[in-house]
């Protein structure tokens, strides 16, 4: 198709081969994957080093946009076959090569209950997908604490792929509709589409941002405006390469401080993407844009170490996340956290595996005569890259050992000569119930069921259990450590011929008081919702009995104020305590549940880790288990309401210790919550202390 083209309109098609390339933008990849190397490796002083992530986005919409305008300008049409081609050979090879070791090293070093997960995670990266899954599991309360997956880094390069799909086709949109009216495809026209994606993009991160910061963080949908940044610097690079070299390399200066400001100012408090993500977004796109008109850019970025890790920069990337996420399983401190010099020395040994995978695979296939020469051939090896990559995830979920058949005494062992007093590390860990690579999933109904709130969830939505026409009523009602009682309650239930009613939010308790959430860093203000109507729902149609349970409140906010868990006893103890004198009122029996006692580790994890000193390495003394909880906040309120309260944890900490496994049931699914199956096991010693106070 022949077309013509004023000079203001016409696309700026960037030079072809050696004279296309630029040393700058290789030398701001550099910058950006050595932000994001030191970063992840834990250096003091760089708190926003995350934000190289964003440089790459910049850099991948200009360098793509400039590619199809160039097609675009000399041929009037986009090949569409060739450009994905082109992709494939370029990410896919490498990508699977990564997906491969992750899979190895999964099984050989990583603790069989993060398995299933990150098989799930390798099947989602292989398909470019992943980054919907993980904000998918931001939001899930289940998920919340849970170790960080060997192929979580490959969310950002998923939300790339999704532009290559997206941007390319509506680029050939724009061309058909200009060859049906018999006119070029305009750089005006291409920046309107442009501006089309990137305007509501950047409102709905701000919106998201703000109302759901986690799922914010991983979707296309607030990050597609920032590769259509680097996307409009590309279409109008003709007008910017016109301006003075001087303003253009002051233009680049001011972006490299631009970037050092977020990497060094921002933190993981910071609101992000959103609004924040201006600064190092605009600062990577004048870096870029300092280099449009002698094609050099600044002089620093030519420097040969920046060029050498820009060229690698991809590959350090894929390499580096896996092994730091073994390094931590493997040597992290007490507290889960990797030490600095661990950090650095597993980012600096990523970087052996990074370099033979540039050198054997990225580099070979990429500038593959054979495979540049044949669409078909591309697409073959694209294709099979991403089998590979499915085939991995596969190998991990099958050697994901099967659980044992058969039901296990529990917490029924307590006072009986099969229990010891502690931990038996004789116990046979592949008989154990629920098996450790399932203890994730080990949960209350009313999680699959939909019953539960998430923190947004403001309604109040419950589910029913037992006998529905049931005379006696009973509502159990509070957050996960609520929650965790439904299948202890639900027995019960079903024992004595009650209806059960469950009504439970994520990190709320049912109290009169503002919480104030240190996972959102501010008032959660859905809960205090939740508890009115809750409250109002419960006082419409008083159930016979209430039960209730929560963690312990570690921050409120009184008179605008936050008080922290140091000064805020009295009221918490006072927040509980109205609430439960509100319903006790109008007739209905209020029982508090004690709390259960906070482990401090993931048990689960733990115990796989330590097959072999599972009863020493995993138990925990209960005395600084039982400080953790809110026991002492509902013994302060229940004495304020005079209410019955029921403490179990003689049952779940039987002696001086909590043990990981009773009457071989795992008790603890994460760090504080109990499994189902053990939770059941506690029926006859609820059902001691609750049925009198029920028909009393």
């Amino acid at each position: 198709m022949t077309t013509t083209q004023t000079r203001a309109d016409a696309p700026a098609a960037p030079p072809r081969s050696g004279a296309g390339f630029r040393p700058d933008i290789q030398g701001l990849r550099a910058i950006a994957v050595v932000l994001v190397l030191v970063f992840h490796a834990g250096v003091p002083g760089l708190p926003g080093g995350y934000v190289g992530v964003d440089v790459f986005f910049v850099i991948s919409g200009y360098l793509i946009t400039s590619m199809i305008v160039a097609e675009v300008a000399e041929t009037g049409r986009l090949r569409l076959g060739r450009f994905y081609a082109r992709r494939a050979r370029r990410l896919l090879p490498a990508a699977a090569t990564v997906l491969v070791a992750t899979a190895i090293a999964t099984v050989l070093w990583l603790p069989v209950t993060r398995w299933r997960e990150i098989a799930g995670d390798m099947a989602s990266t292989a398909l470019y997908v992943v980054n919907w899954r993980l904000a998918g599991r931001s939001v899930d309360y289940l998920a919340e604490g849970a170790a960080a997956s060997p192929v979580q880094h490959f969310w950002s390069l998923a939300v790339e792929e999704q532009f290559y799909v997206l941007w390319p086709v509506l680029v050939l949109v724009a061309v058909l509709w200009a060859r049906r009216r018999g006119r070029a495809v305009s750089a005006r026209l291409l920046a309107a589409a442009i501006l089309a994606i990137a305007v509501p993009s950047l409102v709905w991160s701000i919106h998201l941002t703000s109302s759901a910061p986690d799922a914010a963080y991983f979707v296309t949908t607030t990050r597609l405006w920032e590769l259509a940044v680097g996307a409009l610097l590309a279409v109008g690079a003709a007008r910017v390469a016109r301006l003075p070299q001087r303003w253009l390399t002051g233009a680049g200066v001011a972006g490299l401080a631009l970037i050092a400001y977020a990497a060094f100012v921002f933190t993981g408090g910071t609101p992000f993407p959103g609004a924040a993500a201006l600064v190092p977004t605009l600062g990577a796109a004048l870096v870029l844009a300092a280099g449009l008109r002698d094609r050099r850019g600044l002089t620093v970025l030519g420097l040969p170490g920046m060029q050498t890790v820009g060229a690698m920069s991809y590959s350090l990337y894929l390499w580096h996340w896996p092994v730091v996420v073994v390094a931590t399983t493997l040597w992290a401190d007490d507290a889960g956290r990797l030490p600095t010099g661990v950090g650095i020395a597993a980012v600096a040994v990523s970087v052996l595996p990074a370099w033979l995978a540039y050198r054997f695979v990225e580099q070979p296939l990429h500038l593959s005569s054979a495979l540049r020469a044949s669409v078909r051939r591309s697409a073959l090896v694209g294709l099979a890259c991403t089998l590979v990559g499915l085939g991995a995830a596969g190998v991990v979920a099958l050697a994901v050992p099967s659980g044992p058949s058969g039901a296990a005494p529990g917490a029924a062992v307590i006072g009986t000569s099969a229990w010891s007093g502690s931990a038996d590390p004789r116990t046979d860990l592949a008989q154990v119930v629920p098996a450790l690579a399932d203890a994730t999933g080990d949960v209350a109904d009313l999680y699959p069921d939909g019953c539960h709130q998430d923190k947004n969830g403001t309604t109040a939505k419950a589910c029913t259990y037992g006998d529905p026409d049931a005379d006696v009523v009973v509502a159990l009602v509070g957050d996960s450590h609520a929650a965790q009682w439904q299948p202890t309650l639900r027995a019960v239930a079903e024992q004595q011929g009650w209806r059960l009613d469950t009504y439970t939010k994520g990190s709320c308790a049912f109290a009169d008081v503002d919480v104030w959430l240190t996972t959102i860093d501010g008032p959660y203000t859905t809960c205090s919702q939740w508890n009115d109507a809750v409250t109002a729902t419960l006082l419409a149609d008083p159930p016979a009995v209430v039960v209730t349970s929560n963690d312990a409140i570690d921050g409120v906010v009184v008179d605008g104020t936050m008080r922290s868990k140091a000064t805020l006893e009295d009221d918490v103890a006072d927040g509980l305590a109205r609430t439960w004198a509100t319903l006790a009122d109008v007739g209905t029996t209020v029982v508090a549940l004690g709390d259960t006692p906070w482990m401090a580790k993931d048990i689960p994890e733990c115990v796989a880790e330590h097959t072999d000193a599972w009863a020493t390495k995993c138990s925990v003394p209960r005395s600084a288990a039982v400080e953790r909880s809110a026991l002492a906040q509902q013994r302060a309120a229940a004495e304020r309401a005079g209410v019955p309260l029921i403490d179990l944890d003689d049952y779940v900490c039987p002696g001086t210790t909590c043990p990981p496994i009773i009457g071989d049931v795992l008790v603890w699914r994460d760090a504080h919550h109990l499994t189902a199956t053990y939770a059941r096991s506690l029926a006859p010693r609820l059902a001691d202390q609750l049925v009198p106070l029920v028909d009393g």
